[in-house]
């Protein structure tokens, strides 16, 4: 490939398809997309882990079929297009959990098929795939997708080691990051980070330290 075709490939343009969805355009975030699986299932780090690159690969691949074929898909039924390719993927996506980690397949139970309304996927077929290349339209899935799970994973990861201790690592087990002296000296896990409502706190305070961050974020 040439030097000038590799530029081409990675410009300064496509770079920040997959950058700016990890700050400054995050899909959960800033446009709140997304946010009921995020808030669902981060209690362990395998589940979150597992499941942002379910969304990532239905993203990126939802993203590059419906760019193929933006020029022959009706407009009254590209809905009903979109809705048929995402199911498929997702559909695979489930088989291949279920045949490689069952058990985390198990914990994600329906979320996985929820991942067809999940709003991050819809929304940028309608928005960016159906108007882009297959090139560009890839590398928005992977960027709003890597932005997704950037957020599923520091909430399962505040959640979990602060709920019970420890972090739950695909192929590595129960990992316990908190020293016995840390309970010795009558620290003891917070039951309530285990729950649903602690990660919109987590959310809040990952909102908080974005705009921090990034004055330009706010008001919007």
């Amino acid at each position: 490939m040439s030097e000038a075709k590799k530029e081409s490939l990675f410009s300064k343009k496509n770079r920040k398809l997959i950058t700016e969805p990890l700050n400054t355009i995050n899909p959960v975030t800033i446009q709140v997309l997304g946010i009921c699986s995020a808030l669902a299932v981060t209690v362990q780090m395998d589940n979150a882990l597992i499941m942002s690159i379910a969304v990532t690969a239905v993203t990126v691949l939802g993203n590059v079929v419906i760019s193929l074929m933006r020029n022959i898909i009706p407009s009254r039924i590209r809905i009903i297009v979109e809705l048929v390719v995402v199911a498929f993927l997702v559909i695979c996506v489930d088989q291949i959990l279920k045949a490689y980690v069952y058990d985390v397949s198990k914990s994600l139970s329906v979320f996985v098929g929820l991942i067809i309304t999940n709003c991050i996927i819809m929304g940028r077929l309608e928005a960016f795939a159906l108007g882009n290349k297959p090139w560009e339209s890839a590398l928005d899935g992977l960027g709003n997708g890597l932005g997704y799970g950037l957020v599923l994973i520091v909430v399962a990861f505040f959640k979990e080691l602060f709920g019970s201790g420890s972090l739950s690592i695909p192929g590595l087990g129960k990992l316990e990051l908190l020293p016995d002296a840390f309970f010795e000296l009558g620290y003891m896990n917070n039951g309530l980070m285990l729950l649903p409502p602690s990660s919109l706190f987590i959310v809040a305070i990952y909102i908080w330290v974005q705009k921090s961050r990034n004055p330009q974020l706010i008001g919007e």
